[in-house]
């Protein structure tokens, strides 16, 4: 070490400093002691990554160790973690692979820093579908081991932490993609601590002048609140001293990010934000079984010392959001007559909702097992829609979006089982989430219960009863009113079965009476059908085919027919420009003549033909008229004593022709 420059002596003792306080941090967690393959990972990282500088100019190790002190400190993760974490970057920017991984920390660290290479490109490419495809990499690796979407989600904060060293236009792009998936997948694994930072960070890049305006304003009024804070939580105080209850009481400023937003949506400025300040109180339980009455007796003595707002109780500690999030949400109106949020939490809670589902592990009796199941639920549902073929790039993107952001309500079904659904549900929705063949033979839903609609929206406390019926058949437009990526992926998955199955059989249907009507199947054929049918293109046609929603008939073979002689008319018109046209209207008013005898005649032709009359008149020595009516062609007469019309009409032939028409023998008399 005494050979070395002064620069990577300096270098070396600020990665030995960083990767000894997470050492320590591990050391201070309830998790089992496992050093040794921590330091490992460290050591094999540190080589790995040797003589690497991140833009910012510091060593490239120091990256690894930031994410991993994130995963331990913030999320709470375990050994197992912090070794994945400190790995996370080998495989995708050294010459090691999984398998060199595998074989020095075992398959579980391997899987993991395999699940974190292979979401390790932005999640938004150039393209639509590129991005959706990224994104169900990510999603897909998730959903064998939820620690990889967490170890991404420290390895994307850090990211955001030093994102000031990257160019604008990555800042840019990093931003947008964070604040548009890695913040909601944040909130849904209830990490809100983090998920409020990623916000605030990408608001922070996206749009720096509002961010910088706002985050003043809150320092111009940092005074004001400290004051009412001290002044509302006094008695409070004085209060939870009687109970003889461990506590402290937090003041929580709304986010800027969330500032913002209530800007935005509300269209108020900054001034008549009137919920800027919430007070959380967190507190020891006497003992765990007392954890929930504890919450509810703090509410009682609190909501003595100021008034609750009747409709803003929210009881997050009886029904957990399916985060695992627990809390007791009640406003109360201060001495100054303004709404204060506060916020009741047991020590367990609040590490919940600091950490999310990583702190659960914490409370399992003998605890060390990092546990995830309480998400199994919601992954079910994500390899669901993965396992859907085709699902369109947006769509995807936006049906897994609604279920990021949706809030939660709680609904029981007849037998008093509390179901979580996203705010917005329909009771198609939850046929769905019941299972799919209840879904797809729903007729319609009891609500506390009242019949109502598939579409009817469910509220919080609904008791819901489903009825059924085995001669229902999913209909397209449960597609409108399904809200929760479940329901709608199946729905899509369904109709899509069935537009298949439909198109094969309108395939054969079709063939078949093109054949009988001896008409080829030429693409000009289908064209005409697909116009006479309003249908969008072929594929929509056969399935109505199929479906029996067009019955092919008579105005099918009229339509058809109608093509034909139109075509006909057409050569028509091309003949009527020939020497052999002349010859034939000479020939025609000659027998005209002849009919006629000495009879009076009255002789016409058609408009088009008006620059032959002359010649007409020359070849035959019969006076012709130009009739005032169009008969595309040929000659009419008039033998007047005898009250008789000769038409020799092209119109009126081909009329015939098409009365006469079949298409199995062409028409009857020729």
């Amino acid at each position: 070490m005494d050979n070395l420059p002064p620069k990577e002596i300096s270098d070396e003792e600020m990665i030995n400093q960083a990767f000894h306080e997470l050492l320590n941090d591990y050391l201070n967690t309830k998790h089992r002691k496992k050093v040794e393959i921590i330091t490992k990972a460290f050591n094999f990282a540190n080589q790995a990554h040797k003589g690497i500088k991140r833009r910012s100019g510091e060593p490239y190790i120091m990256h690894p160790i930031a994410v991993a002190s994130i995963v331990c400190n913030e999320i709470g993760l375990g050994s197992t973690s912090i070794c994945a974490a400190l790995l996370h970057d080998v495989v995708e920017d050294t010459d090691y692979t999984v398998e060199d991984i595998e074989n020095i920390f075992g398959p579980k660290i391997a899987q993991i820093v395999d699940g974190l290479t292979k979401i390790s490109g932005g999640i938004f490419g150039d393209r639509a579908s590129a991005q959706a495809e990224n994104f169900k990499k990510l999603l897909l690796t998730m959903s064998n081991d939820i620690r990889v979407i967490l170890i991404k989600i420290a390895d994307r904060l850090h990211n955001m932490r030093t994102l000031g060293s990257m160019l604008p236009n990555k800042q840019y792009k990093i931003a947008g993609e964070t604040l548009y998936i890695y913040a909601p997948l944040a909130n849904r694994l209830g990490l809100y601590k983090i998920k409020t930072e990623l916000e605030n960070l990408s608001f922070k890049y996206e749009h720096p002048e509002e961010y910088a305006e706002i985050e003043e304003k809150l320092n111009a009024t940092a005074a004001e609140r400290d004051k009412v804070f001290n002044d509302f939580t006094a008695p409070i105080r004085t209060q939870l001293d009687k109970m003889g209850l461990k506590y402290r009481i937090l003041a929580r400023v709304k986010s800027i990010y969330s500032i913002w937003n209530k800007m935005q949506t509300k269209h108020v400025p900054f001034e008549e934000i009137f919920d800027l300040l919430a007070v959380r109180i967190i507190f020891e339980p006497r003992n765990i079984e007392e954890e929930l009455n504890d919450c509810f007796d703090i509410y009682v003595s609190i909501s003595k010392i100021y008034k609750p707002h009747p409709d803003r109780l929210r009881d997050w500690v009886s029904h957990p959001k399916a985060n695992g999030y627990q809390a007791l949400h009640v406003t109360l109106m201060g001495n100054n007559g303004q709404w204060i949020e506060v916020q009741i939490r047991s020590e367990r809670m609040n590490d919940v909702a600091e950490q999310g589902f990583a702190a659960h592990w914490k409370y399992k009796e003998g605890g060390g097992s990092e546990d995830e199941g309480e998400l199994e639920k919601w992954l079910k549902t994500i390899k669901e829609i993965l396992d859907d073929p085709q699902p369109d790039a947006i769509d995807f993107l936006d049906t897994i979006k609604l279920n990021l952001f949706a809030s939660e309500i709680f609904v029981f079904t007849p037998k008093g089982e509390l179901k979580t659904m996203p705010q917005n549900s329909t009771a198609l929705d939850f046929a769905f989430s019941l299972h799919t063949d209840i879904g797809s033979h729903c007729i319609g839903a009891k609500v506390n219960h009242k019949l109502v609609p598939l579409s009817h929206k469910l509220q919080s406390g609904d008791q819901v009863e489903i009825l059924t019926s085995k001669s229902q058949r999913v209909q397209p437009q449960w597609e409108v009113f399904a809200t929760t990526a479940r329901a709608r992926a199946k729905i899509a998955a369904i109709l899509r079965k069935e537009r298949k199955a439909n198109q094969k059989i309108g395939e054969e249907i079709l063939n078949e009476f093109l054949k009988k009507e001896e008409i080829r199947p030429e693409e000009t054929v289908i064209e005409k059908l697909r116009k006479l049918h309003n249908a969008k293109n072929e594929e929509e046609l056969l399935a109505a085919i199929g479906s029996k929603a067009i019955v092919l008939g008579e105005a099918d073979k009229n339509e058809l027919k109608e093509k034909l002689f139109v075509e006909v008319k057409q050569l028509l018109e091309d003949y009527m420009t020939t020497s052999a046209y002349q010859q034939l209207l000479i020939k025609q008013i000659k027998n005209i003549q002849k009919e006629a005898g000495s009879g009076k005649l009255i002789l016409y032709i058609d408009p088009a033909d008006s620059d032959k009359r002359s010649s007409l008149q020359v070849a035959t020595g019969a006076p012709v008229t130009v009739s005032e009516y169009s008969f595309m062609g040929g000659t009419r007469a008039v033998l007047q004593d005898r009250n008789i019309l000769i038409d020799n009409s092209f119109a009126s032939k081909l009329e015939k022709l098409k009365a006469d028409f079949s298409f199995n023998g062409g028409a009857t008399n020729a």
